[in-house]
């Protein structure tokens, strides 16, 4: 795991769009259906649109039906962290980017195994970065 990214209010409201802020920084949600990723069926690797760390592999991507992309694991356990979430009258668990700490989205255990997990994650604050373009090192 690279080193934390810590930016001020300031410098992250330059840098991301105003969706990105408030979805990322604000802990705020998409509209169901809505993000650009929700029907991506492609391969790639999925970042964190603030910091870059990698997030999750389209590999572990599945149609969950909940209107958001949705992962049954992170490409690494150490790129995301979460917490405990009592916003809303709910009690869920948050994902967060470990680097940044940007809110990505929430994680419940309704999903498919091997893991039984389904990580629920804002399209806002994910970035695809297409593999299939790129040269593998042997």
């Amino acid at each position: 795991m690279a080193d934390k990214t810590v930016k001020s209010e300031k410098e992250w409201r330059e840098q991301l769009t105003p969706e990105q802020y408030r979805i990322m920084r604000q802990k705020g949600t998409e509209s169901p259906f809505t993000g650009k990723y929700y029907h991506f069926k492609g391969q790639g690797r999925f970042k964190c649109a603030a910091c870059g760390n990698d997030l999750f592999s389209s590999d572990a991507k599945y149609e969950s039906g909940s209107g958001w992309p949705s992962f049954w694991a992170p490409i690494s356990e150490e790129n995301v962290d979460t917490e405990r979430d009592t916003s809303h009258g709910m009690i869920r668990t948050e994902v967060l980017c470990s680097k940044c700490h940007g809110h990505l989205g929430h994680l419940f255990d309704d999903g498919p195994q091997p893991t039984g997990l389904r990580y629920c994650v804002n399209s806002a604050a994910l970035q695809l970065e297409d593999v299939q373009d790129q040269e593998i090192e042997v």
